[in-house]
């Protein structure tokens, strides 16, 4: 008889992971600990499992998703809306965190999403730059809403804070700061593949607003206007040469917000 493939879900908790294996209902919990993990990698490695996968959790997941894939593990980690969609229409409405793995092992196993390599070191970091800005900005929107109907007493402080805030915001550096308007180049490799770069993901509002910008400034600036006619005299696509000058003007807008300058050409 020919062997049935196996799938593993696994819920992930801050303090503990459940593990499900469809079709055998195997199923059990650990600790979420560096030590477990490298414990759970030998056990499914002996499962051969076709798929593994996890639920994005506010990147909770990519300690176990890393450690699983660098030992060759065919991992994934997918929305979870789509699970919740999913076990919605298996009508699974009950909830818990061993019920949770379970869906994911069916879910794996009924859907099958293709693995994909995980994030290099570099734009990990990138993303957690970049969340961060986020974090950032919530916490200096939240502290202007205080500061209206603030007690006498605390305004001050609060002020302090939101003073200290700014400050922070013009603190990233050009990399990151590109990623959040999405007009960051980010790698496409696998293996031996070596995919051509691309621009993606970011806020796209900002993106919108910045394009239009820049597509005046290559025209009428002459700082960017004579950049990108380097780009395009080296052989650069038009949209190509556009998008490093998108991230060209971001770099010098962040600057003039950090340092508190005015436009400058020669500073720019």
């Amino acid at each position: 008889m020919v062997a049935q493939p196996v799938f593993v879900g696994i819920d992930v908790a801050k303090a503990a992971l459940d593990v499900a294996v469809s079709p055998t209902a195997e199923r059990w919990t650990l600790a979420y600990t560096e030590r477990e993990v490298a414990g759970l990698v030998p056990r499914l490695t002996a499962l051969d499992p076709a798929l593994v996968v996890l639920e994005a959790t506010g990147g909770l997941e990519g300690p176990l998703a890393g450690a699983l894939a660098a030992a060759g593990l065919p991992v994934v980690v997918v929305n979870p809306r789509q699970v919740r969609d999913f076990a919605k229409a298996t009508g699974r409405l009950a909830k818990t965190d061993a019920l949770d793995a379970a869906v994911l092992a069916h879910f794996a196993a009924a859907v099958r999403p293709t693995p994909r390599p995980l994030p290099d070191a570099a734009t990990q970091s990138l993303a957690a730059l970049v969340t961060r800005r986020r974090q950032l900005v919530e916490m200096l929107t939240a502290e202007r809403n205080r500061l209206g109907s603030a007690p006498r007493v605390l305004r001050a402080e609060i002020q302090a804070h939101i003073t200290w805030l700014k400050r922070r915001l013009g603190r990233l550096n050009r990399k990151a700061i590109a990623a959040l308007v999405g007009v960051a180049p980010l790698n496409r490799d696998s293996g031996t593949l070596r995919g051509r770069r691309m621009v993606w993901g970011g806020r796209a509002a900002v993106r919108a607003v910045l394009y239009m910008g820049t597509l005046v400034a290559v025209r009428h600036n002459p700082i960017l206007r004579a950049f990108y006619q380097r780009l395009r005299a080296a052989g650069k696509l038009p949209k190509v040469a556009l998008t490093a000058c998108m991230r060209k003007l971001l770099t010098i807008l962040n600057a003039m917000l950090k340092h508190q300058r005015p436009w400058n050409p020669n500073y720019a």
